[in-house]
């Protein structure tokens, strides 16, 4: 049913376009190109099965687990899921 001007199923097209647009950009950060040798933040000789299955990868295991743990620890968003602690 449509509502107003809009046409009938212009509520899904602009669902199916945010989907899109989130595939889009988490495609965009997955690492490409040749993988580092060794790691850029311990020096550390990347495993060739991790190089294989992660083309582009610039970390080894221990520091990417690392990092990922900083980056959600700084995210902007609260994920506790509290209405409260947002409305802080």
């Amino acid at each position: 049913m449509a509502v107003g001007w809009a046409r009938d199923g212009a509520v899904q097209d602009q669902i199916d376009a945010s989907v899109e647009d989130a595939v889009a950009r988490a495609r965009s950060r997955i690492p490409r190109g040749e993988s580092a040798r060794l790691c850029e933040d311990c020096g550390e000789e990347i495993p060739e099965a991790r190089r294989v299955a992660v083309p582009g990868v610039r970390r080894c295991v221990a520091c990417q687990v690392e990092a990922d743990a900083e980056r959600i620890e700084h995210s902007l968003y609260n994920r506790r899921g509290s209405k409260g602690s947002q409305l802080k």
